[in-house]
């Protein structure tokens, strides 16, 4: 497990990633997905949601899949259940994402070594802002 939050991947992607497509981000704030896109947009990360209703999320036009975004993605976060999340891990690696992260919960080892072995950073089982306390 401790290969899952590796300590410089997480630090790179907390520090240096810039875009970070959220799956499964709707417009709901209920939703724990919308509250870490606000975080990360208080961070000043740029946030693009990924949804099949393609909605425009606190100011951020959406997209239906990885596939449909027109730039680069630094970072894939997935707020998907564990058994759906995989299919996500690869559309990031087909995509040229420069890393993934899956949430607190959401653990898929097949698919992490798919794509670490595909040379893609892999964060699995936490949070971005869990790790941001963590660091003070």
């Amino acid at each position: 497990m401790a290969d899952w939050q590796r300590s410089d991947w997480v630090e790179a992607m907390l520090d240096d990633a810039e875009t970070w497509a959220v799956v499964g981000l709707s417009g709901d704030p209920s939703r724990t997905a919308y509250g870490v896109a606000r975080a990360l947009q208080a961070r000043g990360k740029r946030i693009v949601p990924i949804h099949p209703d393609a909605p425009i999320v606190l100011g951020e036009q959406g997209y239906a899949t990885l596939a449909d975004v027109p730039f680069p993605l630094d970072v894939v976060d997935v707020f998907r259940r564990s058994a759906a999340a995989g299919e996500f891990a690869d559309q990031a690696v087909a995509v040229g994402a420069g890393a993934v992260w899956f949430q607190l919960g959401v653990v898929d080892e097949a698919a992490f070594e798919r794509t670490t072995a595909a040379g893609v950073p892999m964060v699995m089982d936490t949070c971005p802002l869990i790790e941001w306390r963590r660091r003070g």
